[in-house]
């Protein structure tokens, strides 16, 4: 009989590398699992969290080779060879400081409960980096994807408007 060989992706997750098996074994992963799940069960970054499970909310988005992606609606094994990017990986691995961003959001009070806040995080953040001076419509349209049920989706456009303001003024 035929010895099968172990199957593996490689992620790049918060600038580290993993390899994940894939397959039917105890502890592998199946081939319909989800990056959200596989982020918050497998690799226990519990920042993204899973609202609708349907891509609707936002909650769990995370950037993936550059772009904002609704984590709940990627297969893993869609991934091979990305590099992603989680609210864990924004602060300086080092000394663990904020990012300008979210210290905007501290700052200006952009969240409430903050289920929603680091999928509103991360779709600025992509954003921001396609875009480095957005308009307030750019970044009311890009959050487009982001639902907050506590209604503070307007603290959380002043929070990137003031981010965006002071960079402007450090320029």
């Amino acid at each position: 009989m035929k010895e099968k060989l172990q199957q593996f992706i490689t992620l790049t997750v918060n600038r580290r590398e993993y390899e994940i098996p894939v397959g039917n074994n105890r502890g592998d992963m199946p081939q319909s699992e989800t990056l959200a799940h596989t982020l918050r069960d497998r690799l226990h970054l519990m920042g993204l969290k899973l609202g609708c499970g349907q891509g609707a909310c936002g909650c769990c988005t995370v950037i993936m080779d550059g772009r904002a992606v609704t984590s709940c609606m990627v297969l893993t094994m869609d991934c091979d060879g990305s590099s992603i990017t989680t609210i864990e990986g924004l602060a300086d691995p080092e000394t663990g400081d904020l990012t300008g961003l979210q210290q905007a959001f501290v700052d200006n009070c952009g969240f409430q409960c903050g289920f929603c806040t680091s999928g509103i995080i991360m779709t600025a953040r992509a954003l921001l980096d396609e875009k480095p001076c957005p308009t307030e419509e750019e970044v009311r349209d890009a959050l487009a994807g982001n639902y907050c049920r506590c209604g503070t989706h307007y603290t959380a456009v002043e929070s990137i408007m003031a981010y965006v303001e002071k960079r402007r003024s450090e320029e």
